[in-house]
């Protein structure tokens, strides 16, 4: 069996939002990583939702994993944001869980992250409402048990 239900048993099968998919373990959720890192070839903004331990850093990881990041990757729950410059592409990790306001963002000068050429991946964006730019994808992760569903939209899906 895949570990992607929703999706044929080749990892080259390229996701097509919207799409609701069954991740079975900690591998295909880092597998969906790279296919958002494929998405999402130039840049963009992900939005990413989902409760603690719900597999948000695990997906990131996976994208960076798939562009060739070789070092830690882990949540920036204390600095807000953890910049990465792999494959020729600039990409930043933001966990908002810690936000006490989102005008904080202001402060970080969270405008300069947000260019066509970067890909930035937000968990906790609700904690930034107003303050941040329109996602280009939005990925919902949501306990199942041991394995995950993973539901994507973009803004024309919603």
């Amino acid at each position: 069996m895949s570990r992607y239900q929703a999706m044929n048993n080749s990892n080259t099968h390229k996701i097509e939002p919207p799409c609701t998919l069954h991740i079975t373990d900690e591998q295909a959720m880092m597998e969906l990583g790279g296919q958002i890192a494929c998405l999402l070839a130039r840049g963009g903004v992900v939005l990413l939702h989902g409760n603690l331990g719900a597999g948000k850093t695990t997906l990131v990881r996976g994208l960076l994993r798939s562009l060739g990041f070789e070092g830690t990757v882990k949540s920036p729950t204390y600095t807000l944001v953890e910049p990465y410059h792999v494959a020729g592409r600039d990409i930043y990790h933001f966990d908002l869980y810690r936000l006490a306001d989102p005008e904080e963002l202001e402060y970080l000068g969270v405008r300069d992250y947000f260019r066509d050429d970067t890909l930035c991946l937000i968990e906790w964006p609700q904690q930034a409402d107003g303050f941040l730019p329109k996602a280009d994808l939005e990925v919902t992760l949501l306990h199942d048990g041991s394995a995950r569903i993973a539901q994507l939209k973009t803004p024309h899906n919603h």
